[in-house]
């Protein structure tokens, strides 16, 4: 099952500005081509609209040489965002 890694608010962008800088990679734009990741879906993960899916997570920790247990993280399963939005129905 595909976890999803929810970090505290601001610390998503700030994770993946270290990666940016890790990498010596200039821009979103020029990660998402070296990865080839649309940008507009890093655009959304860098704005925290969309919390990182766990294997893109252990990618970005893997070519930046960032220590994955070093970061403040909550896993959460791929569909805890229909499961939330389902209570909320009634």
């Amino acid at each position: 099952m595909i976890m999803r890694i929810k970090f505290n608010k601001g610390h998503q962008r700030k994770f993946i500005q270290e990666v940016l800088k890790n990498i010596n990679c200039p821009s979103l734009r020029e990660l998402g081509n070296r990865l080839s990741i649309n940008y507009s879906t890093l655009k959304n993960y860098f704005n925290e609209e969309r919390c990182l899916p766990e294997n893109l997570f252990y990618d970005f920790c893997y070519i930046s040489k960032l220590d994955k247990r070093s970061f403040d993280v909550e896993y959460l399963n791929e569909n805890w965002g229909k499961i939330k939005g389902g209570k909320n129905k009634k």
